[in-house]
């Protein structure tokens, strides 16, 4: 077996474990939130310290410790998803720079290593934060194997967390914490954001937030960097 085969097993394996890292997360969630959370921290930081397909660099993994803010069970959500208004098209296209517009609800999100990828925008959530209410928009991925995905900003990044965001939702890495279809509803908790991997070697490529994600609060939950 070669070196490229070994790879690909190896990924696979990565994906398989964390998906079900996510399915026991969810099955925990209603009853035990913070045993869903100790799990997810545990597991997370064994697989990025000890796993092949780690995106930590292979010389920084043996000393590996995930740092993450206190828990703040003020920061769970449930919130429906809003379809999207003209209103709202028109201020996320005034808001991104050119060339990274927007057709048919289409658009380029900017990647940390150049270049874009394909997203759509399906709606927008509001999140109740304590100081005030902010709008986040929730976007599909365009591709083969599709998935939400939740970027976010905010007033910590370059200090406390890493400079270009984190997720909260990332269908392409299972990082899905449930919600309620019939409903139109999403589970946002941000003990759960987490930093892309490009926040631990510059050789991966993320897709960042969109200027319209960017929070002006700082939002101490989930993973940091400090």
């Amino acid at each position: 077996m070669d070196g490229t085969s070994i790879d690909e097993l190896s990924l696979a394996d990565w994906r398989r474990r964390v998906a079900t890292l996510y399915v026991e997360v969810r099955r925990l969630l209603p009853a035990d939130p913070d045993g869903a959370l100790a799990l997810w921290r545990r597991e997370r930081e064994n697989l990025y310290r000890d796993h092949r397909q780690s995106p930590v660099a292979p010389a920084a993994r043996p000393a590996f410790r995930a740092l993450h803010f206190p828990t703040d069970a003020s920061l769970r959500f449930e919130v429906a998803v809003e379809p999207e208004t003209p209103d709202d098209s028109a201020r996320a296209d005034a808001s991104e720079p050119d060339g990274l517009g927007f057709a048919a609800q289409l658009l380029q999100l900017p990647v940390s290593g150049g270049g874009a990828m394909r997203f759509r925008r399906i709606g927008f959530v509001t999140v109740p934060f304590t100081s005030r209410p902010h709008r986040l928009a929730v976007f599909w991925m365009e591709g083969y194997s599709g998935g939400l995905f939740l970027p976010f900003r905010d007033t910590t990044n370059g200090v406390e967390t890493y400079a270009a965001g984190r997720y909260l939702l990332d269908g392409a890495k299972s990082a899905d914490l449930g919600g309620d279809p019939e409903r139109g509803t999403l589970l946002l908790d941000f003990n759960f954001a987490y930093q892309p991997s490009c926040a631990f070697d510059p050789r991966w490529a993320c897709p960042l937030a969109p200027r319209e994600n960017w929070l002006d609060i700082p939002v101490r939950a989930g993973e940091r960097i400090a």
